[in-house]
């Protein structure tokens, strides 16, 4: 699976502009992270059924805004309106779903099933299309993850796209609460929705 057809997809899409922008604005680490993340994602929507070009697409531009600074987030927060509860917390949160917007913005693509997998790859969703678990699911496990519960979580993904979203969830509401962080309360929401379906 080499061969990248986004423009015929999604007409206009440029995939060397986009790398060329992101080798620009990203560090190596985060920019080859975006490529492997690319990677997976298409080879999860191609086992499963999903677009593989959105998945892919999406899962290449997951991060692009992740090492904006706070200020660029709280602008964008702030001028498009978006829910003011965002602004009680930080780049872990806006990366997806402020950052969606910067994709919109800087890149021209206005693909909803694009944008709403990189809103919804930070906390997930209850409504998550196949394109949205890919990216999700791909950022977690791409081949450079490591840490304690990667195989487990790599298990669970090969198992089935819902149980590696809701593997994902739990993993990381345990993370956060083990570390007192404050939780984002639709990770809540989304941990409940996925946990009931019984997929674990």
């Amino acid at each position: 699976m080499t061969e990248f057809n986004y423009d015929e997809v999604m007409p206009g899409i440029d995939r060397d502009k986009i790398l060329e922008r992101m080798r620009d604005t990203l560090s190596d680490f985060r920019y080859n992270h975006c490529l492997r993340v690319e990677k997976v994602s298409r080879e999860l929507a191609a086992e499963n059924g999903g677009d593989v070009e959105r998945a892919g697409l999406a899962g290449l531009l997951h991060d692009y805004a992740k090492e904006r600074s706070d200020e660029e987030f709280i602008s964008v927060i702030k001028e498009k309106n978006m829910d003011p509860e965002l602004l009680k917390f930080n780049n872990a949160i806006w990366h997806g779903i402020v950052g969606a917007e910067i994709v919109k913005d800087e890149l021209g693509i206005y693909d909803e099933d694009v944008l709403n997998a990189i809103r919804r790859h930070t906390v997930g969703h209850t409504t998550m299309t196949t394109v949205d678990k890919c990216v999700f699911i791909g950022d977690f496990i791409e081949p450079k993850r490591s840490f304690p519960g990667i195989d487990e979580a790599r298990q669970y993904a090969k198992k089935s796209l819902d149980a590696g979203v809701t593997f994902e969830l739990k993993h990381s509401l345990a993370y956060l609460i083990d570390r007192n962080r404050v939780v984002y309360p639709e990770t809540f929401v989304n941990y409940n929705y996925w946990i009931a379906k019984g997929e674990l």
